[in-house]
């Protein structure tokens, strides 16, 4: 009982630490990149498939690589956890108003089609597939980025707190992350109910990765001045003084 009081103790001080801008654009770029992955992407070839989740999933794992180099993984890897609780319960919240006798305003600009409406529910409400594959998804890939990075930023004993080390512990984590995120959703929803070949997940996994990179190599620069501002600033000294003061009863005893 004790290990859990202190556990939650910690997360309530975690998430009074991180700023709340990162937050909010962390919650929002899960909840969003989950509900795009509803939509494919038609690229016009039989062997290649996207869904538009890659527009804005890049931007979960940046925010999970500034948390893991100011926090660590452990810190990282909780916020990930909250981002996506609040993304079930907005899924829940979505699904009731799916269930909702009424209409969509797209239902009155297209002739009054009753199957829009039954379409636009279907999508707002989600599906537990869809909801199960991105939960399972993004929490794994969410674990594998933030512990990747941090094992990555060990191996620079000189200038570990340089752009280069950044930028390679960055990509590195990102790249391999990315493309498990992909291929557990991929062989979760898409294979089994959308018909998707095992090519196909492969080529979605392999090509959002590279998109997903892209995004990263244009968007770390700032990942990386957010995360020396933090340091210059002293954000979330608290926390680092729990955890440090925690260490030291826990040696005493």
């Amino acid at each position: 009982m004790e290990k859990i009081k202190k556990f939650f103790e910690e997360y309530r001080l975690l998430l009074r630490s991180v700023p709340s801008v990162i937050v909010c654009f962390f919650v929002l770029s899960v909840f969003t990149m989950n509900l795009l992955a509803n939509k494919s992407i038609d690229l016009g070839v039989d062997w290649l498939a996207l869904d538009c989740g890659i527009i804005v999933s890049w931007a979960a794992f940046l925010c999970m690589d500034i948390l893991t180099k100011h926090y660590g993984p452990k810190a990282a890897t909780m916020i990930s956890v909250f981002s996506i609780a609040v993304n079930l319960l907005a899924c829940l919240a979505m699904f009731v108003a799916s269930v909702i006798a009424g209409t969509w305003g797209a239902y009155y600009d297209f002739g009054e089609l009753p199957i829009l409406n039954e379409a636009l529910d279907s999508t707002f409400g989600g599906t537990w597939y869809v909801v199960l594959g991105s939960t399972a998804a993004f929490i794994s890939s969410a674990v594998i980025n933030n512990f990747a990075n941090w094992g990555i930023g060990k191996a620079f004993r000189k200038k570990p707190d340089g752009f280069g080390a950044y930028i390679c512990r960055a990509y590195i984590s990102t790249a391999i992350a990315q493309f498990a995120d992909n291929m557990i959703f991929a062989l979760i929803v898409s294979h089994f109910f959308f018909g998707w070949t095992i090519i196909q997940c492969l080529t979605c996994a392999a090509t959002g990765m590279l998109a997903e990179l892209i995004c990263e190599a244009v968007f770390s620069p700032l990942g990386y001045a957010v995360c020396r501002h933090w340091q210059k600033e002293g954000v979330g000294k608290n926390y680092f003084d729990y955890i440090e003061s925690a260490k030291a009863t826990g040696a005493t005893k």
